[in-house]
C-alpha cells in the first residue's frame, strides 16, 4: 500500500451528508478535475501533495469512509475507498463504484481492499519495524462456513498495541481481500508465540476460497 489516511477524529463532520447518488456524482465531478494532479504527485513519488485534497474529496461522499492509493493490477494506480464491511456505508460505496469511470492503463478503482497477487511478497516498514508477510503463520480453525484465526509474526512484539492491531489485520485483508475477509473470518487474534499447527498466508487463502466456493454451491 501506498499510504492510507483516515478522516482525522478532530475534523468537523459536515452538517448535511448527501444521499448516495448525490454524492458519489459530486465525487466524480470533483474527481476529473483533480485527478491530473493526483497522477502527477504519484509520478513524482510524492503522494503527500495531494493527501488534503484526497481527504477532502473521500469525506465528501461520506465522512466515516476511508481510501488508499495503491499499485492497481491492471492500472498503474488504483484508488480504493471503504467502509470496512460496516452496512451502514455500503449504499455509498455501492453508488461510488457504480459510477466509477471504467479502468484504464492509469487508474482502476475498488470499494473494497483487493487481494494482492503474491501478499508473501510484500513487506511493509512500521515504526522503524519491517514485516515480511511471507513470514506471517496463521492458525486456521473452520467452524461451518466461518474460520476462527490465530496470527503470528516474531516482529509483532516490538509494536505498540494499535500496531500490532493493525498488522495482525492488514495481512489477512491483502491475502483475502477485505469482503472475503469480513465474510468468513469470525474471531481474530494474535498469537504472543508460535503456535503449533500454523500454515502460510497463502494456505489460507486457498482454504479460505476453497470454503467460500463450497458454501456458496
Amino acid at each position: 500500500m501506498k499510504w492510507f489516511r483516515r478522516r482525522k477524529p478532530e475534523d468537523d463532520a459536515p452538517t448535511h451528508v448527501p444521499s448516495a447518488q448525490e454524492a458519489a456524482e459530486r465525487f466524480w465531478e470533483r474527481w476529473f478535475e483533480l485527478v491530473p494532479v493526483v497522477s502527477a504527485a504519484l509520478g513524482d513519488g510524492e503522494p503527500h501533495r495531494v493527501e488534503d485534497e484526497l481527504q477532502e474529496l473521500v469525506a465528501g461522499l461520506h465522512p466515516d469512509l476511508i481510501f488508499s492509493l495503491e499499485q492497481g493490477h491492471l492500472a498503474m494506480y488504483a484508488l480504493v475507498v471503504t467502509g470496512q464491511e460496516d452496512p451502514r456505508l455500503r449504499p455509498y460505496t455501492d453508488a461510488w463504484i457504480a459510477a466509477a469511470p471504467p479502468t484504464d492503463m492509469v487508474w482502476e478503482f475498488h470499494d473494497s481492499v483487493p487481494p494482492v497477487p503474491d501478499p508473501t511478497e510484500v513487506i511493509v516498514n512500521l515504526g522503524g519495524v519491517k514485516l515480511r508477510l511471507g513470514d506471517y503463520r496463521v492458525v486456521a480453525q473452520v467452524d461451518g462456513d466461518v474460520v476462527d484465526v490465530a496470527v503470528y509474526h516474531p516482529a509483532l512484539a516490538e509494536l505498540t498495541d494499535q500496531q500490532r492491531q493493525t498488522m495482525t489485520f492488514l495481512p489477512l485483508d491483502v491475502t483475502l481481500g477485505e469482503r472475503l475477509a469480513g465474510e468468513r473470518l469470525r474471531r481474530v487474534e494474535t498469537a504472543q508465540l508460535e503456535p503449533a499447527g500454523t500454515i502460510s498466508l497463502l494456505e489460507l487463502r486457498s482454504l479460505v476460497r476453497t470454503l467460500a466456493e463450497v458454501s456458496d454451491d
